[in-house]
Parts: C-alpha cells; sequence; structure tokens
C-alpha cells in the first residue's frame, strides 16, 4: 500500500525499528553540509518543543483546525531531517484532528517520538 512518504510501503515494524533521526537521509538532504545538518536538527528540535507544548495545552484554548495545522507542520519538518517516527506519528495525528477528533493516544506516541528525536539530536550536537 502506497502512502504519503513517497510511495514506501506501509510496514508499521519498519518504521518503529528507524532510528530517530536518519542521518544518511539528513546528510542528502544538506549535501552533506555539516554546519547545515546542525542547524537544520536545532531548528528542528525547538519546532518540536514549541508543536508538542502547544498540542499539550486544553484544546479549547486552541482554534479549529490548530491541531490539524500543527501535525502537518511537523510531519513536514520531521520528513526533512529523516525523523520518520516523527513524521508517522504526526501524519496519524494530523488525521484524527482532520475528522474532528484529535485521538489523544495518538498525541501520546507523537510526544514520545518527538521526545526520542530531541534526545537524539542532543546527543549529536557538538557542545
Amino acid at each position: 500500500m502506497d502512502d504519503a512518504f513517497g510511495g514506501y510501503q506501509d510496514v508499521s515494524d519498519s518504521w518503529s525499528a528507524a532510528p530517530a533521526i536518519d542521518l544518511v537521509h539528513l546528510a542528502c538532504q544538506t549535501q552533506g553540509d555539516r554546519a547545515l545538518e546542525s542547524e537544520l536538527l536545532e531548528l528542528f528540535q525547538r519546532q518540536c518543543e514549541r508543536i508538542i507544548a502547544r498540542l499539550q495545552i486544553p484544546a479549547v484554548a486552541r482554534a479549529a483546525g490548530e491541531d490539524e495545522d500543527l501535525a502537518h507542520t511537523l510531519r513536514g519538518s520531521a520528513l526533512a531531517v529523516g525523523a520518520k517516527r516523527v513524521a508517522r506519528a504526526a501524519e496519524a495525528y494530523e488525521l484524527s484532528a482532520r475528522r474532528g477528533a484529535p485521538d489523544a493516544a495518538l498525541l501520546v506516541e507523537l510526544t514520545a517520538a518527538a521526545s526520542e528525536a530531541r534526545a537524539a539530536i542532543s546527543i549529536l550536537k557538538p557542545d
């Protein structure tokens, strides 16, 4: 079954086994520019923090459609840096939000995937 990830097969086990950040994908996206990789990862890390924090506030404090927009934004950013589990979780949450019923369990999965990606980025960052 083709999915939104460029025709890749939707095999849950392969997505869950993916690294938190696919460094080969990231290197391809940046043509091996390490400074650009570092900048993109830092931007993604901050975006994860901001979006997850926004999604965790009570829904009545957010505009209609905001959950879907935020998840969609995070999904695109995750795909750009190779955070495939974040992308998959964001897509699932986005679809539940589009149906008008953002799923709390999917938000927990998204939060966990984002936390894992942020932790991996922290390890990768030169200090």
